[in-house]
């Protein structure tokens, strides 16, 4: 009798991410833009569905009399003129909430101009937390720059992901903001990823940076281990008595370059069209979805910045064939 032998497939190799490099994602920049958009559309498909795009509402629970000194945020203590407001009841919230959902929106953000949570501050936060989160909605926070524990308290209180953008290149960040340095945010972004909660980290374009600048701000994202599940692109929005009040505007072809380099660099990532979506036409937002963006900020307002009523949207994607995630 002879013996049989059961063979089982190989399982497949594990292949790690690219190691991402400056050299290579200003390569990508250079491309001619028709190349750029083909190959981050194609990467897109890959990943997923090419005519869907997830739909998130911002909320400031807390406004304004940040100790930061943010050069392009209108709630700093330091320039900016947004009006101080105490942290929203949770009733108030929740209602904010509904409408979101109701007018589609499947994630719901809140965010407060903080240093960082105090302790007290944080108590009401997961209850408003909780409470979005018996809506049926994603829930995300935007709190600063948080200490040992909070990360913990936040992912029982139900949290799925916690915002902490990188906002530019590490060589750039000086010159943006001063009171503190860019690695304390990354100590921020690890303590969210100890506690189980999803990143959404992302920055902002059209302050100054140059090309190269852009790509490190990426590099820094894209080889992040992971990267971020959300990578927000902000195009600047000045706001009057900040220190970027009066930076040129980005052109409009760069800024859809940085979103497909973004596609490229982060296959699997969520990348979200965030501020200064106001500003840009219909025709601007669909050549950013044909470059990879998969997400918006939907709704009237992102913290102290406009943003594109909901029934614009609706329009856009009616014309485009474009449904909700």
């Amino acid at each position: 009798m002879t013996a049989t032998t059961t063979v089982h497939p190989a399982a497949p190799a594990f292949v790690p991410a690219p190691r991402w490099t400056i050299e290579a994602l200003v390569a990508l920049f250079e491309l001619p833009f028709n190349d750029l958009l083909f190959r981050a559309q194609e990467v897109h498909r890959e990943h997923h569905d090419a005519n869907a795009v997830q739909r998130s509402t911002l909320l400031s629970i807390k406004t304004g009399g940040c100790s930061e000194d943010c050069g392009y945020c209108s709630q700093s203590a330091h320039h900016g003129e947004a009006q101080r407001e105490a942290l929203l009841e949770t009733e108030e919230v929740v209602a904010a909430a509904q409408a979101a959902k109701d007018k589609g929106a499947t994630r719901f953000c809140m965010g407060a101009a903080w240093r960082g949570p105090k302790d007290k501050d944080l108590d009401r936060v997961t209850d408003m937390i909780g409470a979005v989160k018996a809506l049926g909605l994603e829930t995300c926070v935007t709190l600063g720059m948080l200490k040992d524990g909070q990360a913990e308290r936040l992912k029982s209180a139900g949290l799925d992901y916690y915002n902490h953008n990188l906002d530019t290149a590490p060589e750039f960040y000086g010159q943006v903001i001063k009171t503190h340095a860019q690695s304390e945010r990354f100590d921020t972004i690890d303590k969210v990823r100890e506690a189980g909660i999803k990143v959404c980290c992302g920055g902002i374009v059209g302050m100054g940076e140059t090309r190269r600048q852009r790509a490190s701000l990426l590099v820094e994202l894209a080889n992040m281990n992971p990267p971020p599940e959300s990578v927000p692109i902000n195009e600047l929005v000045p706001m009057p008595g900040t220190p970027l009040e009066n930076a040129p505007p980005l052109d409009p072809f760069e800024f859809v370059r940085t979103i497909a380099v973004a596609r490229i660099s982060m296959p699997g990532s969520m990348v979200r069209l965030s501020a200064g979506r106001q500003e840009m036409s219909d025709e601007l937002q669909a050549l950013c979805f044909l470059a990879g963006a998969n997400s918006i900020f939907y709704g009237d307002k992102l913290l102290t910045a406009g943003n594109p009523e909901a029934d614009r949207d609706e329009a856009l994607f009616a014309r485009l064939g474009l449904k909700a995630a």
